[in-house]
C-alpha cells in the first residue's frame, strides 16, 4: 500500500520523513491462511488455525528454550499498510479518530504485536495459534509472554 491510496472523507495524511531513524532485521516470515487484508481476522483467536513462523536459519539458536513457554509474543511488520495517515475514519463506527488511538495497521511504523499460543518448535519453524496477519508477513521478534 502506498500513500497514494484514496483517503476517505474526514481522514488526514502527513508527509513522511525523508529517511528512517533506525534499522530492523527481519528474522523470518509468518505463514498464515490469509492472502489478503480483507480475509485477515481483526484479532487473533487462540482457537484459530495453526500458523507457521519460519525463522531465518542464522537465528535458529535463538529459539533455544522457547518451547517451554505456553504463550509467546510475536512482533511483526505490517508490510502492506500505508504509513502516512494521522487521522482515520473507522470502518466499524465511521468515527474520526487519531491513528495513535486505534489498533489499525495504518500507522507511521506499521508494527504489530500478538500474544499467541505456542504449539511447537521444530528446527526453524515455530507453530502457533492466534495470529491475525497476512501470509508472508515479515517477523521482527519473538518473546516469551508474561502475565
Amino acid at each position: 500500500m502506498t500513500s497514494n491510496e484514496t483517503i476517505r472523507p474526514g481522514e488526514a495524511a502527513t508527509a513522511l520523513p525523508d529517511r528512517t531513524d533506525a534499522g530492523v532485521y527481519f528474522i523470518g516470515h509468518i505463514r498464515t491462511p490469509w492472502p489478503t487484508r480483507e480475509l485477515c481476522p481483526r484479532r487473533g483467536d487462540p482457537e484459530g488455525p495453526e500458523c507457521r513462523i519460519e525463522i531465518d536459519p542464522r537465528w535458529v539458536e535463538a529459539l533455544e528454550g522457547l518451547a517451554s513457554n505456553p504463550r509467546i509474543q510475536v512482533l511483526y511488520w505490517m508490510h502492506e499498510a500505508r504509513r502516512d495517515l494521522v487521522v482515520q475514519i473507522t470502518r466499524r463506527s465511521g468515527q474520526r479518530i487519531g491513528t495513535f488511538a486505534l489498533r489499525s495497521p495504518v500507522r507511521p511504523n506499521p508494527t504489530a504485536s500478538s500474544v499467541v499460543e505456542l504449539v511447537a518448535v521444530e528446527g526453524t519453524t515455530v507453530t502457533v495459534r492466534g495470529l491475525d496477519c497476512l501470509d508472508g508477513t515479515p517477523l521482527i521478534d519473538l518473546k516469551p509472554a508474561r502475565d
